[in-house]
Formats: structure tokens, C-alpha cells, sequence
């Protein structure tokens, strides 16, 4: 099977069963309070967030932790290392949309226009009817590369 095939199953699998654990993935631990690194990141620090969140990443398993920091090594430039930190994220919770949303970006940056379309697709199938705000704005960051959010192959 292809992994883009694998990939629609786990999708389609949450979508019926509402649940993504493996049998080999640790269930997720409660985020601490992490307000103070947000600000750093709104307020585009993001080597200080970073040092913030290496941490508490390697204490707490947790997608948002590792979302934030794929986010922010994005921000930086340092796109190996963010891809690393959205697949971890993914790993722990395969309908995390906010890092679905963030690795279409790097995708994109990256010039992966193909692989943003399929985050794309698998957003917009967790999103259903209604939509939700990382469809709209993977679509934007599309558009605004130069590429319309056309049909996966």
C-alpha cells in the first residue's frame, strides 16, 4: 500500500473510531502551563522559545509541545529540524491540525507543493462541512506561494 493510502486509512480510521493511539504510542501527558513561551513566539522570539521548549518536550509528551517547536525552528529557517518535530507531533496525535496545518507550510517552503495539498486534503477531511481556521489558512499560504489548493493525486 502507499503511504499516502496508509495515511488516508489512519485518517479514516479516527474519523470512525475517534481514536489514533497505536499500541506502541504512550498516551499523551497533561501540557504544563506554557503562556509564557507563547508570548515569546507571538512576539517572534523564537530561539528563546525554543530553549524554553526543548525541556519540557523531553519531560512531556505532548503534540502541542512538539507542534510549537517545529513551528518555531520554522521560523527560523532550520526546516530539518522542524519536519522532525511536526512528525513527532503527528505521531502523538494523527489529527492534530494545527501541525498538519504547519507542516503544509514547510512543505510548502520547502517546494513540497504536492505534500501541502495532501495536508491539505487530510485538514479538510478532519474539518468536514464546516471547516475549521488551518483549511483556511493552508489554502492562503497556497495561494500565496503561487499554487491553488487543486486536487491531490
Amino acid at each position: 500500500m502507499s503511504r499516502f493510502r496508509l495515511s488516508a486509512l489512519g485518517v479514516a480510521l479516527v474519523l470512525t473510531t475517534g481514536s489514533v493511539w497505536a499500541a506502541d504510542t504512550a498516551p499523551v501527558s497533561d501540557l504544563p502551563d506554557i503562556s509564557p513561551i507563547r508570548a515569546q513566539i507571538y512576539a517572534g522570539d523564537y530561539a528563546a522559545a525554543i530553549e524554553a521548549l526543548l525541556p519540557l518536550a523531553q519531560e512531556n509528551s505532548h503534540p502541542d509541545l512538539f507542534n510549537l517547536l517545529g513551528f518555531s525552528y520554522r521560523k527560523l529557517g532550520r526546516y530539518d529540524e522542524a519536519g522532525k518535530w511536526y512528525r513527532e507531533a503527528l505521531y502523538f496525535d494523527g489529527t492534530h491540525r494545527p501541525a498538519l496545518e504547519y507542516q503544509g507550510e514547510l512543505f510548502i517552503a520547502t517546494g513540497d507543493i504536492e505534500a501541502a495539498r495532501k495536508n491539505l486534503h487530510y485538514l479538510q477531511m478532519l474539518c468536514g462541512q464546516q471547516g475549521c481556521a488551518e483549511v483556511d489558512q493552508l489554502t492562503q499560504a497556497l495561494a500565496d506561494a503561487g499554487h491553488g489548493a487543486t486536487q491531490v493525486r
